[in-house]
């Protein structure tokens, strides 16, 4: 079969690999419809996860075409998604539907010990917790982000405790950004106020319902909320600049919720300085099982628009230009699709 294989920073090739093997009588093998690429895979890419050769990508959905002998909630010639992180699916910390509190220990797809889901062929252990039929309604796009994308998003503003009426700032617009805008809407939020210096990124929000932050975020923020601050700041960057400014934006007795892949080094001034004014932070990968229960519904229903976040399509031959593509950060290449 064929995979996307990151081979050094900046060089990607597409692969002739081995099939994948059925992962245990609990695991499944997948056909993948379509993939996608997540700007965490842009770690390995930039070379800020020196781990070489890697078969990349962690979001796919597709069609099962062999389960083991204890499998039970597939069957072959179902379409399913695949969750992004994986867990064993039968301790404690799998019954919560999180697969980080794993007591196995957590993995993710197309990080070195899982196979990369940018393949034809993903093979998914412990399939009865992993994957999730695809249910009417759901569309190719709409399924791939609730692998990881829109599960991200909806856990930064659930563990952000968005209420009805909270003024929200979100930080950084990128594909998670963009789905943390549209979860806080959907929670409640009064007002979700949004920043990224990209300013297609930054429309993108408004038009799913963000007011924009133009000028200096904090300024802006301040500003809109009369000197008190957000009630809520949403980081989707994970950077230390970006942290300061959440610090800096959410009001005393506020909360801080980080979603990604965050270094503090060395721990920002702002950060003791929210311990005085009795700041709440939170820094979080998603529960993505356990966010099916609320997200399906929603998807289904329409409560979450999932439409206008994927710009690109390429095919999965073309997957070094689709990874160029999403590097350069441009205003209109905001999250790619990876056809076979």
């Amino acid at each position: 079969m064929r995979a996307v294989v990151v081979e050094a920073p900046g060089l990607v090739t597409v692969a002739d690999v081995p099939d994948p093997e059925l992962p245990g009588s609990g695991g499944a093998i997948v056909q993948v419809e379509a993939s996608a690429i997540c700007g965490s895979d842009l770690h390995f890419y930039d070379g800020d996860l020196p781990m070489y050769p890697v078969a990349i990508g962690h979001e796919a959905v597709g069609t099962v075409v062999e389960v083991g002998a204890d499998v039970r909630t597939v069957s072959v010639g179902d379409r399913v998604l695949v969750s992004s992180v994986a867990g064993c699916g039968s301790c404690v910390g799998c019954a919560t539907g999180d697969p980080v509190s794993c007591l196995a220990g957590a993995k993710v797809f197309g990080a070195g010990e899982l196979g990369g889901a940018q393949s034809d062929l993903l093979a998914v252990p412990s399939a009865d917790f992993q994957v999730l039929r695809i249910a009417d309604g759901v569309s190719t796009e709409a399924a791939l982000l609730l692998t990881d994308n829109l599960a991200t998003g909806w856990a930064g503003a659930k563990r952000g405790d968005v209420a009805p009426g909270d003024t929200v700032v979100v930080l950084g617009l990128g594909a998670v950004g963009q789905c943390a805008v549209r979860s806080a809407l959907a929670l409640g939020a009064g007002r979700v106020l949004a920043f990224d210096p990209v300013r297609g990124r930054l429309d993108r929000a408004v038009a799913a319902g963000a007011e924009a932050l133009v000028g200096d975020p904090v300024d802006a923020v301040l500003a809109a909320t009369g000197g008190r601050g957000a009630d809520v700041v949403i980081d989707a960057v994970a950077h230390d600049a970006t942290l300061d400014m959440a610090f800096a934006a959410v009001r005393s007795s506020g909360t801080i919720s980080v979603i990604g892949i965050h270094d503090l080094d060395p721990y920002p001034l702002g950060v003791l300085m929210g311990v005085f004014r009795s700041v709440t932070l939170r820094m979080t990968t998603a529960p993505v099982q356990a966010t099916w229960s609320d997200l399906v519904p929603m998807v289904r229903a329409g409560r979450i628009d999932t439409t206008g976040i994927f710009t690109h399509t390429f095919a999965l031959t073309d997957a070094a230009a689709a990874y160029a593509a999403v590097a350069a950060r441009s205003a209109d290449c905001l999250k790619v699709l990876l056809t076979p």
